[in-house]
């Protein structure tokens, strides 16, 4: 299959992502332990469906950002595999007398991306239906495939299955969920932004109707006390060296920083695609640069922002 075109995703294509792991989280108590741990309402969470949830400390910073899906009585949570680790063992900290046992399962699976519809016929032996509705899945014994948002007016999938094949590079990927605007928090970004700060409660990774999970006094107060003074927004920026977790400042004050990069991937321009968390007073009145340098240009974002974010497009 062909490469997907740096500046839009018009082609189909297949990709292996190993930048994630899976834990399962199986058990009496599995929805009510990971209910009062994430960010999203887990209890509602129906089978066969998916969702976005973030786990936080105590401060209301993410530790993770995660996709969370049920199959019958398991949960299983895709999170960064740099991260899989400490966050299966917090998370077991948590645990106690709780009846839920919670499984590295990355093991004999593939985890694929999957960009456009053309694209599902590769599996079409293993999943003949394809979820038609974003967030929702189908699982046989060949595996499970996901339907996640679409970017640009491409359908994008997810699947995760015990074969596997001929793959695009990791680097569609995830560009592609750059410019869907999903974010993803790494080793090099835990513990720097509240949920609000990467849009995460727009994108459906937060519910503000559930009960207590780590950090929630402070996501929720974040949330009823109006206008947030920090948004994620799409950028490119014409440099390959750009990195998750890079400061980014206003040309006037190279002193102090005003954003820092979420998530950064290299384009086929020679630059990078990039989400940015940024102090949103700075999206108009001020021009944005790597400390070395490379401007930022604001690119329209897949989904609208509140008022208390203005961008220019």
């Amino acid at each position: 299959m062909s490469n997907l075109s740096s500046a839009s995703f018009t082609e189909p294509g297949i990709a292996r992502l190993s930048q994630f792991s899976l834990i399962s989280a199986s058990g009496a108590d599995a929805v009510s332990f990971l209910h009062s741990q994430l960010t999203n309402d887990i209890k509602t969470l129906a089978e066969n469906h998916a969702c976005l949830a973030g786990f936080c400390t105590p401060k209301g910073r993410l530790l993770a950002t995660m996709l969370v899906w049920k199959i019958k009585d398991v949960i299983t949570m895709e999170v960064p595999l740099e991260l899989q680790e400490n966050l299966q063992k917090r998370l077991q900290m948590y645990v106690m007398r709780s009846k839920v046992s919670l499984q590295h399962v990355s093991d004999g699976q593939t985890v694929f991306g999957l960009f456009g519809e053309s694209a599902l016929s590769v599996l079409a032996e293993w999943f003949p239906d394809a979820p038609s509705t974003p967030y929702q899945l189908v699982s046989n014994d060949n595996g499970t495939l996901l339907r996640l948002t679409d970017v640009e007016g491409m359908a994008r999938y997810q699947c995760v299955v015990t074969k596997d094949g001929q793959i695009e590079p990791e680097s569609e990927w995830q560009r592609s969920e750059i410019h869907a605007g999903i974010p993803q928090v790494g080793a090099a970004t835990q513990e720097k932004f509240v949920p609000q700060m990467i849009n995460y409660e727009l994108i459906g990774g937060v519910s503000f109707k559930k009960g207590c999970y780590p950090g929630q006094e402070i996501v929720a107060r974040t949330h009823y006390l109006g206008k947030q003074k920090r948004r994620t927004v799409l950028a490119r920026i014409p440099s390959a060296d750009v990195n998750s977790g890079a400061e980014v400042f206003a040309s006037t004050d190279l002193e102090q920083p005003c954003g820092m990069v979420v998530n950064a991937v290299l384009n086929n321009n020679g630059g990078s695609d990039c989400l940015i968390e940024i102090k949103t007073n700075f999206l108009t009145e001020a021009t944005i640069q790597l400390r070395s340098g490379e401007i930022c240009e604001w690119l329209p974002m897949p989904y609208p922002l509140p008022d208390d974010a203005t961008q220019t497009t």
